[in-house]
């Protein structure tokens, strides 16, 4: 068996390379292997299944406040989580347009409750208060004023929905006097009369 020489300082530069090469397989290896991008998955899906989790446990609660405030806490979570880079776009997309769905339909049951709750009162002028042009136009004015079921009469008279809290503000047909619950009704359901643009 012949050994063949190598050249005088090659050793050294051998030892450097074999050095250096593996310095470079350990520091690229979480990189090529995907680790990084598995793990960022990972989390993301964790984060979405989190918010589905709470939103579920909010609705088997039965309290409204809890469903209305687990909707809108979720919306608020999967907005922070995607500007911290903790859910892709297109997870985002989905628990958005899921959640929003859900919270739109709590809003408008919990309207339609209140409207409900709400009775329509038409006060009757007293024939000297009809004499009166001052006490009229009051009369007039607060038949034409609004009413919130939470936050009480709005000042805005021509109001579809309130000023504080965006809810709407059911209405009453001008001519035969039905309330008008539902938003964006064109025609009043007790007469067929059209209802007035809002």
């Amino acid at each position: 068996m012949t050994l063949v020489a190598m050249p005088e300082g090659a050793v050294p530069l051998v030892l450097g390379t074999v050095l250096a090469l593996g310095a470079l397989t350990l520091v690229l290896s979480p990189l090529l292997s995907g680790e990084a991008e598995v793990r960022a998955e990972d989390e993301q899906k964790a984060a979405a299944e989190a918010a589905r989790i709470k939103a579920a446990r909010a609705k088997r609660a039965g309290r409204e406040e809890e469903q209305m405030d687990g909707a809108v806490a979720a919306l608020r979570e999967i907005e922070f989580d995607r500007e911290t880079g903790k859910l892709s776009d297109s997870d985002y997309a989905e628990l958005k347009t899921r959640y929003t769905r859900e919270a739109l339909a709590e809003l408008r049951a919990a309207d339609a409750r209140n409207a409900a709750a709400v009775p329509v009162v038409v006060a009757a002028m007293s024939p000297a208060d009809a004499a009166d042009p001052v006490e009229a136009a009051i009369h007039r004015a607060r038949q034409n004023q609004r009413s919130c079921g939470v936050c009480g009469p709005r000042p805005e008279p021509d109001a579809t929905y309130c000023s504080s809290c965006g809810r709407y503000l059911p209405g009453a047909c001008a001519k035969c006097g039905t309330s008008v619950d539902l938003v964006g009704s064109r025609f009043c359901s007790g007469c067929g009369d059209h209802l007035a643009a809002a």
